[in-house]
């Protein structure tokens, strides 16, 4: 059973945690971008062959698609605040050593120390939902997502404009600078998460999905040059099948795997994680193509001959809006639930999309296409991380998150792949092995990006629905009396606390809660909240019974007991599926 402390630990923290997390998932993701300015000088910075300059690219990607679930975890067990610090740290040390070198391997070492901080994001997350107060909870989670495209967007410009001007390691220096400047103002700012989820690490676990993440995304990232058909790419894609698998056995035969794929298969989570990989592709898109287009010269007749600076300008409203658009997505999300939230920034990304297949011409035509983009990328990657967490138990908000990052990390790696073939099989030979792509090749981009989005857009529909929180609030509002209990019971360090849900796993707002002695007496009572969290506090250690029953579905009786210590005990109520009687 898990174990954890109260929520109200979290309305004592400061007006600037919000802003120093966002910063610290900000400064994480401009590491994923930062070299993409000086790409096609790489192999001759680094003295070697284009196919092996791609892997300093590659392993930033790899190591964060590694690390992300596993700080998560981590954060969990031991402290997500402590993780995130160490996770920024290794960031630093990596852009350091990526300072001072310009040879392969260290380069690389480099770089794959500075992708071990992509775990800062779901980090980020979690601390906010343990540390802040509900009417806080939404927009800071939106702008804690949001970071991910925010970073990427204003990253472009910025290292354009210092690869333009300097030498190429000063980017590395003012990452270093950044990162440092992120870990102290988390020092300064965020104080540390009491919630703490119950067992030890899953080495084994670790270990496992590592490799299959690995030799999945290999496969996925080298394989427009190792060939799509050769023994190599087949093989690796077979090896991680199999790793992937036998992990999956092994994850559901132990008490405390590193992934819970239990929960993680239930409908809401599982069609949030698929729907993550497809706004990642689509996020991925806009990145490749619209820099190239602006930076082509005017003589291929369809090029917009813009400078390095000035495509990373036109390309940067995509961050900016993704940005801004955090405030607008609580207010949507208050009013017609995350899931509706996600459906409308799809939309809008598919609007983008299909319009900016006319938006090639000028421009500043691009830049109307970032805005609409990021409107949409900033609603669909804010809803994300409101619907893992209004799926899973607070002790597993960190690892939960953790996947789901990984899920969007995978959707663009497989963008990276697709449309890199794509305009490699569709560029036009200018003669002397120097190829260009071309107007064709950026318009099946665009659309491959469109026939993702309503794949997600599918994926969004078939979401549990929950309860309007407008209805909620007219209908469902507890009694001030009933209000006082509660509060009450959250501010109280010892006893029981959880979520009501339904069979499919969606919380239950309203339902009565009851917590009966050992000699059948009523300990105590209280109804659960729009998102299903209840608390009870207990006046002694023991075993208890508590029994939950809300209108149209059957009641339950779950049995727990508790040590009688200063920690509640977290225990999720599962409602039968069968209608009775209210």
């Amino acid at each position: 059973m898990t174990h954890t402390t109260p929520d109200h630990a979290g309305r004592k923290a400061g007006g600037a945690v919000v802003p120093v997390l966002a910063f610290a998932g900000i400064v994480v993701a401009v590491m994923q971008t930062l070299l993409v300015p000086v790409i096609k000088d790489l192999p001759q910075l680094l003295g070697t062959a284009p196919s092996n300059a791609t892997w300093v690219l590659t392993s930033t990607l790899l190591s964060g698609a590694v690390s992300t679930p596993i700080m998560g975890r981590l954060g969990d067990l031991y402290g997500k605040r402590r993780m995130l610090i160490l996770s920024l740290s290794v960031m630093v040390a990596g852009a350091l050593v990526s300072a001072v070198t310009s040879q392969l391997l260290l380069m690389i070492v480099g770089r794959t120390l500075q992708g071990f901080a992509m775990g800062a994001i779901p980090l980020g997350i979690g601390l906010m939902r343990d540390m802040l107060p509900r009417e806080r909870l939404a927009s800071a989670m939106a702008l804690m997502s949001s970071s991910i495209g925010v970073g990427g967007g204003l990253a472009l410009p910025a290292a354009a404009l210092v690869a333009q001007h300097t030498d190429w390691h000063a980017l590395f220096y003012g990452a270093a600078g950044v990162g440092v400047l992120a870990i102290g103002l988390t020092l300064l700012a965020v104080p540390e998460s009491p919630a703490r989820a119950k067992g030890s690490f899953d080495y084994p676990g670790a270990a496992g999905l590592s490799a299959g993440l690995v030799l999945l995304l290999l496969p996925i990232t080298k394989g427009s040059d190792w060939g799509w058909s050769s023994g190599t790419t087949l093989g690796l894609f077979g090896a991680a099948l199999a790793v992937l698998l036998l992990w999956g056995v092994y994850e559901l035969r132990i008490p405390a795997p590193l992934v819970d794929l239990r929960t993680t298969a239930r409908r809401e989570v599982l069609l949030t994680n698929l729907a993550s990989i497809m706004v990642g592709v689509s996020f991925y898109v806009v990145s490749l193509v619209l820099p190239q287009l602006l930076q082509l010269p005017t003589a291929t007749g369809y090029g917009l001959g813009q400078s390095m600076v000035v495509a990373g300008l036109c390309v940067a409203p995509l961050g900016l809006t993704m940005m801004f658009t955090a405030p607008v997505y609580a207010r949507l999300s208050a009013r017609y639930g995350p899931r509706t939230t996600l459906i409308i920034g799809l939309l809008v990304i598919a609007v983008g999309y299909a319009g900016g297949l006319g938006l090639m011409h000028a421009a500043w035509q691009t830049i109307i296409t970032s805005v609409v983009l990021g409107a949409g990328i900033g609603l669909a990657y804010s809803s994300l991380p409101a619907l893992i967490v209004g799926a899973v138990p607070a002790s597993e908000t960190g690892a939960a998150n953790g996947l789901n990052t990984l899920m969007r990390s995978i959707g663009t790696s497989v963008s990276s792949a697709v449309i890199g073939m794509v305009l490699a099989n569709t560029a036009h030979d200018l003669g002397g092995g120097v190829a260009v792509p071309t107007m064709h090749g950026f318009r099946v981009s665009f659309l491959i990006a469109t026939a993702a989005v309503l794949v997600g857009l599918a994926l969004a529909v078939f979401l549990p629905r929950t309860p309007r929180p407008a209805a909620q609030h007219t209908q469902l509002r507890a009694s001030s009396e009933e209000d006082a209990v509660l509060e009450r019971a959250e501010e109280v360090l010892r006893g029981f606390r959880g979520r009501v849900l339904d069979a499919s796993g969606a919380p239950v707002a309203r339902a009565k809660v009851t917590l009966i002695d050992r000699r059948g007496r009523q300990a105590g009572s209280t109804l659960s909240g729009h998102d299903g969290g209840y608390a009870l506090p207990v006046p002694s250690e023991g075993p208890y019974v508590l029994a939950a029953r809300a209108a149209g579905h059957g009641p339950l009786a779950s049995a727990a007991t508790h040590a009688g210590d200063e920690r509640p005990v977290e225990l999720d109520l599962p409602l039968p599926g069968e209608t009775v009687t209210a």
